[in-house]
């Protein structure tokens, strides 16, 4: 069985991804993120939250603002497939040595000549997810 090679400019956009949002480079993350995108996180307890795009870009906004630290870029990707205009990634993500290990599920879609993403999950590895998967913030503010 043949598989179909992946489009290297999917995996221009999820270093991208990882190293602009790590960076909190708002206006290039803006890009990179459909405007219907949002996270599902899975918790510990099985519960999903939901976390709409303009939420998300506005909490990277804060940290930038108040002054955080940059988060960590650690991420390996575990697997891409392509299927047309659409494609997933599965992704290992930790964003500091005090936030736990996540699984990142991207979900790709071409949009023109670009590819965006259009939503993420966030699921525990190993263990749970509880509250925030995000390190907590340094600065108060």
């Amino acid at each position: 069985m043949n598989i179909p090679p992946i489009d290297p400019a999917i995996e221009t956009l999820i270093h991208d991804v990882v190293h602009d949002g790590s960076a909190y480079d708002i206006e290039s993350m803006e890009t990179h993120y459909a405007a219907d995108q949002s996270f599902l996180i899975l918790g510990s307890d099985g519960h999903v939250t939901r976390v709409a795009r303009d939420d998300s870009i506005a909490e990277f906004r804060a940290r930038r603002d108040g002054g955080e630290p940059p988060l960590s870029t650690e991420h390996r990707v575990l697997h891409v497939e392509q299927q047309g205009d659409h494609a997933t990634a599965i992704l290992f993500r930790r964003m500091s040595p005090e936030a736990p290990p996540a699984m990142y599920e991207l979900r790709l879609r071409k949009d023109g000549d670009r590819w965006m993403v259009a939503g993420e999950t966030v699921t525990p590895w190993p263990g749970g997810i509880d509250g925030n998967f995000l390190p907590p913030r340094q600065n108060a503010g």
